[in-house]
């Protein structure tokens, strides 16, 4: 198992999750986080006492001064072996004719160019081309990448479909190079992304059509992402794997 992990977006949710996931078993942990300083250091206080590093780092990853700054300081905690591009955003619920540029363009910027952004550092540093010892790169999508939300948020839905493509083609780019990527697609979660975007109880509201007859919660997630930078899943790269409930 990879010894430095880089979370983005990892304050909350299924970020935090994955955090104390990896850090149960060894690994250390650089967060990101881009509003919540309290959720942060709480995190860290939980990875800290699993007796491993731990630190956070305030970082828009749509902006690519504040990626070089957060890839640096991964620089200065070891070997980066990991990285979770987990950070993302939701706009309220609306029609695709109701919603104006600049949604548009902070959607594809956080969820798919940062994405992008943090994924091209991580393969600097990974790579044997370039000198690495390999690692892992893990894609937080979603599932709405494959509903696409129509009526709610079709540019949501939209920039984590951008991500799966990019997660297959990087894949393919770096498979002999020592980086395996994949994506996990979660479903209906448990978390407060659904409050950010001004729906609180869409997880109840749509329960009734997860096979399941329930929400995820952020630990179900997290397991799947340790799973994918574990040994486990040493063979498998460009997949992207839904955990949904079976919707």
């Amino acid at each position: 198992m990879t010894k430095l992990a880089l979370v983005t977006g990892g304050s909350r949710g299924i970020g935090a999750a994955t955090c104390l996931q990896l850090a149960d078993i060894g690994c250390d942990i650089l967060l990101s986080y881009r509003t919540d300083l309290e959720a942060a250091n709480d995190v860290l206080a939980k990875c800290w006492t699993l007796g491993v590093r731990a630190k956070a780092v305030h970082a828009d990853v749509s902006n690519p001064d504040d990626v070089k700054r957060l890839f640096a300081e991964a620089d200065t905690m070891g070997t980066l072996g990991a990285l979770i591009n987990n950070a993302g955003i939701v706009g309220t619920k609306s029609r695709i004719d109701e919603m104006d540029f600049e949604r548009m363009m902070h959607m594809f910027a956080v969820n798919t160019v940062g994405a992008f952004l943090c994924a091209g550092e991580a393969v600097k540093r990974m790579s044997t081309r370039y000198g690495g010892a390999g690692g892992v790169i893990v894609n937080v999508s979603s599932a709405a990448a494959r509903i696409t939300s129509p009526g709610e948020y079709v540019d949501y839905a939209s920039s984590k479909a951008a991500m799966d493509c990019m997660t297959i083609g990087l894949s393919k780019e770096v498979a002999d190079e020592g980086i395996r990527v994949n994506a996990v697609r979660p479903g209906l979660i448990n978390t407060d992304i659904h409050a950010s975007g001004g729906q609180p109880d869409r997880v109840e509201r749509f329960r009734s059509l997860i096979p399941m007859q329930r929400g995820g919660e952020p630990e179900e997630i997290a397991a799947t992402i340790v799973f994918m930078c574990s040994p486990a899943s040493s063979y498998m790269t460009g997949a992207v794997i839904d955990v949904s409930g079976g919707r």
